[in-house]
């Protein structure tokens, strides 16, 4: 594996804490690769090294990688995962202690969400998502219940707080943690419980952190649980794409680092493998005007490369067109794929009009940030039920699963069981084993509960001894999941949706079988995979739609940045606030993704609300190396977008008329 003289200083780095500054394209995950071959060949073991990033996708690769440089039982021994996964590592491990049974549930952000709405008594799903948020971000902080009620400085904060409170307690009469209890309950654990410390401390000799700027405050706490007294780790990150304050992380965490380990070594990344020195230079300039924890500028060998164009638009369907024009024509004289071309955008709203404009021209493209496999209607239906042999207490995979498929179970049977467990303190799925059940509901609704009872207590015997996919294709029988969906959808949706369900089943054998792991483990590890794996794209030759957000991590030959206006990057919002920064960042992350060619593209006006606005181009196109930009178009005069239109297709035509004589 070919070094640089400063990666290979991190790789060699043992001493001490290590942080690697690495700017974007310089080789970071080549880094950890190397670096984890180094620490084994230096006498560490592979089961006492632990490599975190912060999507399974990541994690995959970097597994993949490591694989083709270590033996491959090294690479098995090794425990590379999300920061979730390992979170869920201890909390299995150490259940009784966190006061969990071994088989708790891990609730998405739809159940968490349906909670929330019951605790405050309401239908204002803005008004939920807003609470719900604001608990997430007291959880990632480590801010208890009662911390968040006495810091609340009003009454909107105060109701808050105590929703706060009651929903950690139902999610304890659950025996179920949200995701943020996956590092929170952890770092509890592990903070009050020296022995629980002394074991993982044994288990973990040495960590590796990727994109270390994204940890939120729970995470940097666990590194130093699991790394102290003796520091043996090294983080690698980069204050100049630190773009996710608004989901809890802190780039402050980079700056605590000297502070807390003052013979902490840092050493920079800045030789970039990815991009043209112009759209280095503009990065580099433009990143230049956010203050700074360190000094670092990128430069790279790969030649200077062609000008970044900036494209001034008369509207957003105008800039639209402008793009796939621009972008098929490139296609077409360089001899490229659509898979080498991205349009990133500040917004998901932002996509609408890019979509409905490929589609007019064929041209084929893949939507980042789109909906999970696991995140469907029939396999989350299906998870219901696996959720429930896992951990009878778990109320709302109980409510999903006994009304899918209807039972003669209705919203009066449902609230007489909730009644009769709140009386006798049992979930509810445990109430239906109630002596008098019939006397409390009738009897045709409590044999229907007690039938389902029944059916659950033998499958959840077997789920967790006999093969993950023989004991779901037993719940598919015995569930009659097709005939449900034959019954509910017409013909083509319930075929298109059975599809997936075999899909699903065939995942759950094949993995069950690979990992040596019953259908109960495998559910827990589902729940990770349904909030982690959303931008897992299949190879296909496509155009990529992609937010900034979701595109960083990813490269391409070609990219499309579009809406760069006051008002969208930087955003209104962070404007009024005051936070510039974090967007010129999210800039940076969006040039830094390009690698040969560059546009950017702004509008005169733009359709808000239904109506036209007035655009202004952004502040960060002034920031930008004026030498290597090359504009186009002209938005200070009228601009007649039908002929553009026009004029546009009749040259793309003319292209197409090319190529088919040659």
């Amino acid at each position: 594996m070919s070094l640089n003289s400063e990666q290979r200083a991190a790789v060699r780095y043992l001493d001490g804490p290590l942080l690697v500054l690495a700017g974007a394209g310089s080789g970071k995950t080549r880094v950890i690769t190397a670096k984890i071959a180094h620490l084994l060949a230096s006498g560490y073991q592979a089961r006492h090294i632990a490599a975190i990033t912060f999507t399974n996708k990541a994690a995959r690769e970097m597994q993949e990688r490591v694989a083709r440089t270590v033996k491959a039982e090294a690479a098995q021994a090794l425990t590379v995962c999300t920061f979730h996964a390992l979170g869920l590592k201890i909390l299995r491990a150490e259940a009784g202690a966190a006061g969990l049974r071994p088989g708790f549930s891990i609730l998405d952000p739809d159940d968490a969400e349906g909670i929330f709405a019951e605790l405050l008594v309401t239908s204002d799903r803005a008004r939920v998502r807003a609470v719900q948020t604001q608990v997430s971000l007291w959880k990632n902080a480590l801010v208890t219940p009662a911390q968040a009620l006495r810091q609340a400085g009003d009454e909107a904060a105060q109701n808050a707080a105590r929703a706060y409170h009651s929903y950690n307690e139902t999610l304890r009469a659950y025996q179920a943690v949200d995701f943020d209890d996956l590092i929170g309950l952890p770092v509890e654990l592990l903070t009050r419980d020296e022995h629980a410390q002394a074991r993982w401390r044994s288990r973990l000799h040495y960590l590796l952190v990727d994109e270390y700027q994204d940890t939120n405050q729970a995470q940097y706490r666990l590194l130093r649980l699991l790394t102290e007294p003796l520091a043996r780790f090294t983080v690698v990150g980069d204050d100049d794409q630190a773009i996710y304050a608004w989901r809890g992380a802190s780039a402050e965490n980079l700056a605590r680092l000297p502070q807390d380990y003052p013979e902490l070594k840092l050493i920079k990344l800045e030789q970039n493998y990815r991009s043209s020195v112009r759209i280095l230079r503009s990065a580099n300039a433009l990143i230049a005007n956010n203050p700074k924890l360190f000094e670092k500028r990128l430069w790279s060998e790969l030649g200077l490369g062609e000008r970044i164009s900036i494209m001034a638009c008369p509207d957003d369907e105008a800039e639209a067109e402008r793009i796939a024009l621009a972008m098929q024509a490139h296609k077409f004289e360089h001899r490229g794929r659509f898979a080498d071309y991205a349009i990133l955008y500040r917004g998901n709203h932002q996509a609408r009009v890019f979509e409905t404009v490929l589609r007019t021209h064929n041209v084929p493209y893949q939507l980042s940030g789109g909906s999970s496999f696991f995140e469907r209607v029939e396999i989350k239906d299906l998870l219901a039920y696996l959720r429930l042999l896992l951990n009878e207490d778990d109320n709302p995979a109980f409510v999903r699963a006994i009304t899918t498929p209807r039972r003669g179970i209705g919203k009066e049977t449902l609230g007489r069981l909730g009644e009769l467990g709140t009386a006798r303190q049992r979930s509810l799925c445990a109430a239906i084993g109630e002596w008098d059940l019939a006397a409390q509901l009738g009897e045709r609704p409590a044999a229907a509960l007690q039938q389902f009872g029944a059916f659950r207590l033998r499958l959840a015997e077997r789920a967790g001894r006999e093969p993950a996919g023989a004991v779901f294709e037993e719940l598919l029988a015995g569930v009659g999941y097709e005939d449900h969906l034959r019954a509910s959808f017409d013909a083509p949706v319930a075929a298109a949706r059975w599809k997936n369900v075999r899909e699903f089943a065939d995942w759950l054998d094949q993995k069950g079988k690979a990992e040596g792991k019953s259908l109960l483990e495998l559910t827990q590890t589902i729940a990770l995979l349904n909030m982690l794996d959303s931008d897992d794209q299949s190879k296909t030759d496509a155009v990529r739609l992609s937010t900034l957000h979701a595109a960083k991590g990813l490269e391409f030959p070609h990219v499309f940045l579009a809406g760069v206006e006051e008002g969208i990057l930087p955003h209104r919002e962070s404007i009024a606030a005051g936070q510039v920064e974090e967007e010129r960042r999210l800039m940076y992350v969006g040039i830094t993704r390009a690698q040969r060619t560059l546009w950017i593209s702004h509008c005169r006006r733009r359709r808000r609300a239904r109506e036209m606005s007035d655009c202004a181009p952004s502040r960060f196109i002034d920031e930008l190396v004026r030498d290597d930009l090359n504009f186009v178009g002209d938005c200070a005069a009228p601009v007649d977008a039908v002929q553009e239109k026009a004029d546009g297709r009749a040259k793309l035509a003319a292209l197409r008329a090319m190529l088919t004589r040659v």
